[in-house]
């Protein structure tokens, strides 16, 4: 088992575990504080989406941090099981995770959401993939993305999403994007 600490919040300290799995890459420490430190306005009563969710690192530090809902999307089931457990360890409250591909996810009709988080597998083109569905669910309504991809992949975004804070570590870049209503 590997674990990822909660970095804030009421659940602040506690490692969440997770199967070592090879697309499985929890985002850092570092990179997660800076992350919540540019959303913490915005967390409280938040409804979330984590649609590459993986360890369920971002989607449970965003209800430890006050978000009042998390959809976590994840293809593999035993990721979604994991994830599962270590919800019910916690005790959280506005969790649900979806066993899906994150394509067909935002095909869908889905409900709104405020913050959406993108970290998927480095180097699979899915960011790609997932983004025009997503820009034409956000219509209507602000909702801030944070999208993190490997140093020198690329995204374009659509003509609605404006850049609000972008940091690079030696291995990814990291942006979190408000796409106006």
């Amino acid at each position: 088992m590997h674990s990822v600490r909660i970095i804030g919040g009421q659940w602040r300290h506690r490692n969440l575990r997770f199967r070592p799995q090879p697309l499985i890459r929890p985002t850092p420490d570092r990179v997660r504080e800076t992350l919540f430190n540019w959303l913490q306005e915005r967390l409280r009563g938040a409804e979330c989406l984590d649609l590459f969710a993986g360890s369920g690192a971002l989607g449970l530090e965003a209800l430890s941090r006050g978000a009042a809902s998390c959809t976590l999307v994840d293809n593999n089931p035993q990721t979604c099981r994991q994830i599962r457990r270590e919800a019910a360890r916690f005790a959280a409250q506005g969790v649900e995770v979806r066993q899906m591909d994150a394509e067909s996810f935002v095909r869908r009709p889905m409900r709104p959401y405020n913050i959406i988080f993108l970290d998927p597998p480095f180097a699979h083109g899915l960011l790609d993939k997932v983004v025009p569905p997503l820009s034409r669910a956000a219509r209507g309504r602000e909702v801030l993305i944070y999208m993190e991809m490997g140093r020198g992949e690329s995204c374009a975004l659509p003509k609605n999403w404006f850049c609000l804070h972008n940091k690079r570590t030696r291995e990814t870049q990291y942006s979190l994007i408000r796409a106006e209503a």
